[in-house]
């Protein structure tokens, strides 16, 4: 099967080197240039191309609002962001937008290559640069919005915890934790207060829930 590829950027000398790169690959061809978003979105209605390679700064229509008309229009058609743009908000704009991939200019042609071939497998590609924006991004997601009980407690209390759930002896945890054994019955205490539990058998229950600990020897 050829991989048909629609290009959009606004500068011809990359479309031009992207271009020639491209048809050199025995499965790959370019079937057209588009050099705003405007004309992107026109011509991936008109030629329904497998892959587009999508530059984001463009006139007329930038990259983001281009790849959602698209995507909206031809769900079976692959984005793949290629900019020197690697700010969160380019990066997130995009894949909100649809896209399969993220790459920046600075790639090698090599990886352009894998990326294209990736996204018309259904997986999705992005740069090493890009992927540690998107797992920042995604962590931050999630600790706003964490809301589980383990989320309420601090790092030494789900340590606590864990270990009271295993049925560890306080003066065992206290060793292991090399603190007093009173600051472990603290650290007992704060935890059933912000948990609203007043028993150890209800700790076991949330610790098993959270997977903070399993019944698994």
């Amino acid at each position: 099967m050829t991989i048909k590829i629609l290009l959009a950027d606004d500068h011809k000398i990359t479309r031009d080197g992207l271009k020639a790169l491209l048809e050199n690959q025995k499965n790959m061809t370019v079937i057209g240039e588009a050099e705003n978003g405007r004309m992107a979105v026109r011509l991936a209605g008109e030629l329904k191309p497998d892959v587009v390679v999508m530059d984001i700064n463009m006139p007329e229509l930038n990259g983001i609002e281009a790849t959602r008309q698209i995507v909206a229009e031809l769900p079976g058609t692959k984005i793949i962001a290629l900019s020197m743009y690697s700010d969160k908000r380019y990066v997130v704009g995009m894949l909100k937008a649809g896209v399969s991939g993220y790459l920046l200019k600075n790639c090698a042609f090599d990886e352009l290559v894998a990326a294209i071939s990736a996204v018309v497998n259904n997986q999705n590609y992005m740069s090493q640069k890009i992927a540690g924006t998107v797992m920042k991004e995604y962590a931050t997601i999630l600790e706003a919005s964490d809301s589980s009980p383990a989320s309420l407690l601090s790092a030494r209390e789900r340590e606590v915890l864990q270990l009271i759930a295993e049925g560890t002896k306080t003066k065992d945890i206290a060793d292991r934790i090399h603190v007093s054994v009173k600051t472990v019955e603290t650290h007992r205490q704060q935890i059933m207060r912000k948990l609203n539990v007043t028993s150890v058998a209800e700790l076991t229950k949330i610790a098993l829930r959270e997977g903070l600990t399993s019944l698994d020897g």
